[in-house]
């Protein structure tokens, strides 16, 4: 089994932005703890992070065929982007959306994800733990179990 584990914009910046909101801990350390957690799980995993929208689109149509599911923290983008839904419900890959903080005790506009509509759950508020919450759904979700 394989994820492709995206995050979106400004992610790559952990530790540095908003620690009060985001932790203290950098992209470096999430990516550690991922890779992990899928070990753990049995579960390959591959990373990918971007800044830019079309980039993002561009690795979610690629997962076609190469992926089993999708982790996904769109970050900004999940209150903006029809483009990544849209790639999301064309691909057709059981998809988790993850968020480190609760984006419903944050800013109103925050309330809202496109991606909801395509993820078959979402984690938010975990921190990191999030990621591994949502690779254990997921596998649990594609072999049937949940």
């Amino acid at each position: 089994m394989k994820f492709l584990v995206i995050n979106g914009p400004n992610l790559n910046m952990l530790g540095i932005r908003e620690p009060i909101v985001y932790g203290s801990q950098n992209f470096a350390a999430l990516c550690e703890f991922i890779e992990q957690s899928c070990r753990d799980l049995g579960v390959d995993c591959e990373l990918y992070q971007s800044n830019h929208e079309g980039d993002i689109v561009d690795k979610i149509q690629a997962a076609y065929g190469n992926f089993d599911g999708i982790i996904i923290n769109p970050a900004a983008y999940t209150h903006t982007s029809v483009a990544i839904l849209d790639a999301l419900k064309a691909v057709g890959i059981p998809t988790v959306e993850v968020h480190i903080s609760n984006v419903m005790e944050r800013e109103e506009f925050r309330h809202h994800s496109f991606v909801s509509y395509a993820a078959v759950k979402t984690f938010m508020g975990h921190g990191f733990e999030g990621y591994r919450m949502a690779a254990e759904f997921l596998k649990g979700y594609i072999e049937g179990g949940q």
